[in-house]
This record gives structure tokens, sequence and C-alpha cells, in this order.
């Protein structure tokens, strides 16, 4: 299984943040680390960010399983990169609509524009994912 490379790793541990403490995200699901969700709850030990890292690489897992599995396009590692650290925070669902058929019929510049349709948030268009979605086109449009 390819790995997500470090200029990837960096953009999602920016857009994650770190805690060393178990908190409630914004839709109210205990957190810990960069973002990490599982088997997480009020009385959790508090992490390292080495640990965080350690946490975020295997949660990670399911997003590159997911690129590999729908991507059939020759992807570079940012291209990787930019796609699991979107498929991490949004889902697969971008890999199934229009960013992956694009991608896949060769189409990469008009697959990098897609990456700004997954910018919302409870039906609004958010800042922090405009943000987000802004870093990660740019990052898979990069060499």
């Amino acid at each position: 299984m390819r790995q997500i490379n470090t200029a990837g790793l960096a953009l999602i541990k920016s857009f994650e943040g770190f805690r060393s403490y178990p908190y409630r995200d914004s839709a109210g699901i205990w957190t810990i680390g960069y973002g990490h969700t599982e088997n997480v709850n009020a009385w959790s030990s508090p992490v390292t960010e080495a640990e965080a890292e350690d946490l975020l690489r295997a949660d990670l897992a399911d997003a590159k399983s997911a690129v590999e599995q729908h991507i059939s396009a020759t992807l570079n590692d940012n291209q990787f990169s930019a796609l699991v650290s979107l498929i991490y925070n949004a889902g697969t669902a971008p890999l199934t609509h229009t960013l992956g058929v694009l991608l896949n019929e060769g189409d990469y510049d008009s697959a990098a524009d897609q990456f700004l349709a997954w910018n919302h948030a409870d039906g609004e268009v958010s800042d922090g994912l405009t943000r987000r979605r802004t870093a990660e086109k740019a990052l898979f449009l990069s060499v």
C-alpha cells in the first residue's frame, strides 16, 4: 500500500490541529491527537505528538485504500497524498463522483478543480473547508 508523503501528512496535521487531551469536536464526537476518534472518551489518556502521528497514520489506511481502489489513473506522490487528505476529511464520495470520473479519464486539471466542490458543512460553504480544499488542490497540482 502506498504511503502519504511528508507534504500530505503536514497538510492534514495543519488542518486537523493537535490536541493531547480528549475533546469534543464540532459534531460532539470525542477526539484526540490529530482528529483520532476511535475508542476515545473523556477519560482517555493524553497522547504525545509522536503518538498522535502514529494514530493519524493508522487512521489514514481507509482513505489510502479507497484512493487505490477507485482511482486507476497514474498518480504522483503529491496527487495521491492530496486525495488521501480529501478522502480522510470528506469520505469516499469525491472518488465516485465527478472528481474521480475526471481523474480516471485522465483530465487531471478538471479533476483538481473538483476539490473545491467538497467545501460544504451542513449544506453551507465553510471557510475552513474552502481553505483546506484550496491547499489540497495546490498539493495535487504541484510536481
